[in-house]
């Protein structure tokens, strides 16, 4: 087990060769009740508790198994009054109690009857079980409210420290005197040149900075996030300290998956580039957009197949290459339930922090010289310092929201594939204190 409490180390349990949803070996025991160990199936650990995991199955010229019940003792299993009135046998309906599951069999092979499964432990923001997406959503959201002061405390922080570098840049780059050639008709080429290249390396210089500021967010809230599903809190120095070791890592990865989906798009374009430069007319051109939707997809599956190699990094203090490998193997079969789950979350984000934005964008058009009408009539108006500043406070106050929402749902995502794949949700109840989950305990439960 690795330092940081309750994860599993990744070789305990591997993801390979296990589908969605497995909860253990399909095999039964051949001494369910000897007092030796039983072997244990293929991919699980030895932390995963021995014995019979399903019934077994009818063999040819196998005795038949004695499926009989025990004697129950007294007071238990005795029909409710009324009889038939309750639904036939047991507590009513076929297989069961009451016919839960939606039909024949329902709950009815969990205890003959008895009763359902036992209720997953939360001894934090999330149940210790495979989750629904309203489960992680909820989960993300949760945590930002119960540990609102760490949370909202490193998300102003890293917003604030990033919002200003960019507001400076903007700001010197938007008075200098070439910005004003992008609209300029009667610009020359050259002095078009040159403003281009200035915008691009503000550009640049925007997008590092901005890429930096999510890189120590999500290294912190990953913390954060992780020890919200236990139950216990932290720290933003505990987070620091924790993350610290790991955040040139983080941002090595970040730069490398942008590096591969820039070469990934590059490639795809560069037929028709070529085409256009050697033959030219409207086949370069059909060419070329072709290549770059095509090349597009790819990078877009690249870049979700790897989206998991973030957490994976922090919590199980992988390096780069090994946590890309790990992500690969988590989403490996639910390629298209993780992307469905995270576009959910962005699209959530990006409506909340447009709420927020959008009225301090408003305020900022209409306290500059000459207005809305001023801003309309010169397309861009005369963006100063205090259009950049207002709009500034409210894309930090949109951050401050953006970023726990987004690493949070990466972060159970994470979490959610290791309990379908390799039961850490018995990792995560020890790790809590709850009682009951050790060995012998059902995966998944």
């Amino acid at each position: 087990m690795n330092d940081t409490p309750g994860w599993a180390s990744p070789g305990s349990a591997p993801s390979e060769g296990q589908g969605t949803g497995a909860s253990g070996p399909t095999e039964p025991a051949e001494h369910p009740h000897s007092g030796q160990s039983a072997p244990q199936g293929p991919g699980w650990s030895k932390e995963q508790p021995p014995g019979q995991w399903s019934a077994p199955a009818d063999r040819p010229g196998a005795a038949a198994p004695d499926r009989t019940p025990p004697p129950s003792p007294p007071g238990w299993g005795t029909p409710p009054p009324g009889g038939p009135g309750y639904g036939g046998p047991g507590y009513g309906g076929p297989g069961g109690y009451g016919g839960h599951g939606g039909g024949p069999g329902g709950y009815g092979s969990w205890g003959g009857g008895w009763g359902g499964p036992p209720p997953a432990a939360k001894p934090g923001v999330i149940p210790l079980r495979p989750l629904g997406v309203g489960e992680i959503l909820d989960g993300a959201v949760s945590t930002m409210r119960t540990h609102w002061r760490t949370v909202l405390g490193i998300s102003l922080t890293v917003a604030v420290l990033t919002e200003i570098i960019v507001v400076l840049v903007q700001g010197f780059f938007l008075d200098s005197p070439g910005s004003a050639a992008l609209s300029d008709p009667s610009a020359t080429f050259d002095e078009l040149t040159a403003a281009m290249g200035d915008s691009l390396v503000n550009s640049g210089i925007v997008y590092v900075v901005t890429l930096i500021g999510t890189v120590a967010a999500t290294a912190l809230l990953t913390t954060v996030t992780s020890r919200a599903v236990l139950g216990t809190s932290v720290t933003t120095a505990e987070a620091w300290r924790d993350a610290r070791p790991q955040v040139l890592k983080l941002f090595g990865l970040i730069l490398l998956l942008m590096t591969i989906a820039a070469a990934v798009v590059a490639a795809g374009a560069l037929p028709g580039i070529v085409m256009a430069r050697t033959v030219g007319g409207a086949g370069a051109v059909a060419l070329t957009v072709l290549g770059v939707l095509g090349a597009g997809i790819v990078a877009l599956w690249l870049m979700n197949r790897y989206s998991l190699a973030s957490p994976t990094l922090m919590l199980e203090k992988q390096g780069v290459l090994k946590a890309m490998g790990r992500s690969a193997k988590l989403v490996r079969g639910s390629w298209w339930r993780i992307f469905g789950i995270q576009l959910l979350a962005m699209i959530i984000a990006g409506f909340v922090a447009s709420i927020i934005v959008i009225p301090f964008t408003v305020i900022a058009i209409a306290v500059t010289d000459g207005g809305v009408t001023g801003f309309l009539d010169s397309a861009g108006g005369d963006i100063g310092w205090t259009f950049l500043i207002i709009t500034g406070v409210g894309a930090v106050i949109g951050s401050m929201i953006t970023y726990p929402i987004q690493a949070g749902v990466t972060v159970l995502l994470y979490i959610d594939q290791r309990i379908r794949r390799e039961a850490l949700d018995l990792e995560l109840g020890r790790a809590a204190g709850v009682q009951g989950y050790g060995p012998g305990t059902v995966p998944g439960s």
